[in-house]
């Protein structure tokens, strides 16, 4: 296989369908746009493992919305591991890239290194906000931290929060292909049951049962090396796991990093202070700064053109 077709599944994520068995799925690979995630921060090796399963898992469940604006997970624990957030951002336009993008916060004094870092999150909720964006209400479910990973807290949350039974098969780590420098790469297999009719005969019940624990017995044939690619390609990989199911490939979404941060929108958030509330965040050069946690881009503004009360606003 050509290097060119190694890479052409690199960030993408595949929607697929089992026709035999009524359930669809998706197969992700991040590559590019996960080191750029975690390349804007310097988080120890566990909490790089987590925001990388995070922004994995973010993507597949993205894609499977019909998403207008941005679908947002959150985690939040009582443990040395306090948040992950991340942010998938639908495309703009038809043939237009997702963005993603991620961030996590926590207290380096208390973690523990030879810790699973799924532990070190403690108890807490696992969140997934969709905001379909102007004048649409968001919707927001929450479920407790469960399980053993953020892949059993999101299979939780659907069997909770969505009732459609859910199954995810992920791997992530650092690795180095030929001729590479070592960087991040993810993959993953996402299954999910349609949601089936009102008024199936119990029968139709058991039928539902046998196909989806089939396909599950199925995807726990997968290997680490087939989900992270990049030998093995995700329609190869359906054919491999699910060929006697009848899988049916739709169009791939490509993935990339992107924030949302502007000085525009960093100027909306401060316009609701006062001159004199403005003076108690200026520093000693006499500008107000900020920083955005997702990508680190530095805003540097004069106070005097903040605020509702700076020259010009009408408001």
């Amino acid at each position: 296989m050509s290097f060119g077709a190694q890479i052409a599944w690199d960030d993408t994520v595949l929607p697929f369908q089992l026709d035999r068995s009524d359930i669809r799925g998706r197969v992700a690979r991040l590559d590019t746009a996960l080191e750029r995630v975690l390349a804007r921060h310097d988080y120890p090796p566990a909490v790089e493992a987590l925001v990388a399963e995070a922004a994995l898992l973010t993507a597949m469940i993205g894609q499977t919305i019909k998403l207008r604006w941005r679908l947002s997970l959150q985690v939040r624990g009582s443990g040395p591991i306090r948040l992950i957030t991340t942010d998938y951002y639908a495309p703009t336009q038809d043939g237009a890239p997702a963005r993603i993008r991620a961030y996590a916060s926590f207290d380096a004094a208390r973690l523990t290194p030879d810790a699973r870092p799924f532990e070190q999150i403690g108890k807490g909720y696992f969140a997934i906000l969709i905001d379909q964006g102007r004048d649409m209400t968001p919707y927001q479910g929450i479920t407790p931290i469960a399980g053993e990973s953020l892949s059993d807290c999101a299979e939780a949350y659907f069997d909770q929060s969505e009732q459609l039974p859910t199954r995810f098969s992920l791997s992530f780590g650092r690795t180095i292909l030929p001729g590479q420098p070592e960087k991040w790469r993810a993959g993953g297999v996402m299954l999910q049951h349609m949601p089936q009719a009102s008024g199936t005969s119990p029968r139709t019940q058991d039928l539902v049962a046998e196909d989806w624990n089939r396909a599950n017995l199925l995807l726990d044939t997968v290997e680490e090396l087939e989900l992270m690619g990049p030998n093995v390609q995700p329609p190869e990989l359906l054919l491999r796991l699910f060929h006697e199911e009848a899988p049916r490939v739709f169009d791939p979404q490509a993935v990339h990093f992107g924030c949302s941060c502007s000085e525009d929108k960093v100027r909306q958030s401060l316009s609701i202070y006062s001159a004199k509330d403005l003076a108690t965040m200026t520093t000693d050069e006499g500008t107000i700064t900020a920083d955005c946690q997702f990508c680190g881009a530095h805003y540097v503004m004069d106070p005097t053109s903040l605020g509702f009360e700076a020259g010009g606003n009408d408001e």
